[in-house]
C-alpha cells in the first residue's frame, strides 16, 4: 500500500510540475508578443503598396486586400511567408528580411486602415 501511495505521489508531482512549466511558457509567450506601431508600419509597408495598394486595397483581384484585416492574422500570415511555412515565390523576396518587429508594425498599419475605399 505504501509503495502505491509513493508512486501516486510522484505521478502527481510530475503532473503538477508539467502544468507549472506549461503555464510559465504561456506567460512568457504573452509577455514577449510584440506591439505593432501603425505609424512606423506605414513606412515599412512601402514595398507592399505595389501589389496591395496604397490604402491596403489591392489593385488586382488575385492579390488580397490587407486593409482592415485582423492584426494577429496578418502577423501570422507574414511570418509564415517569411519562414517558408507558406510557399509563395511572389511574397518571399519582400518578407525574407523582415524582423518580427517589422511584421508587427506593418500588420498594425494595415489593421488600422478602413477595408472600404
Amino acid at each position: 500500500m505504501k509503495r502505491t501511495l509513493e508512486i501516486g505521489s510522484v505521478a502527481l508531482i510530475l503532473v503538477a510540475g508539467a502544468l507549472l512549466l506549461w503555464s510559465s511558457s504561456e506567460t512568457v509567450n504573452a509577455q514577449t508578443e510584440l506591439k505593432g506601431d501603425a505609424k512606423v508600419g506605414k513606412g515599412k509597408a512601402a514595398l507592399c503598396v505595389a501589389c496591395h495598394g496604397a490604402d491596403g486595397i489591392s489593385i488586382n483581384p488575385l492579390w488580397p486586400n490587407l486593409a482592415g484585416q485582423q492584426e494577429q492574422y496578418l502577423v501570422k500570415q507574414i511570418k509564415e511567408f517569411r519562414d517558408g511555412v507558406r510557399k509563395e515565390v511572389t511574397m518571399q523576396p519582400f518578407v525574407q528580411n523582415l524582423t518580427d518587429q517589422d511584421i508587427a508594425d506593418i500588420s498594425a498599419y494595415y489593421a488600422n486602415l478602413s477595408p472600404c475605399p
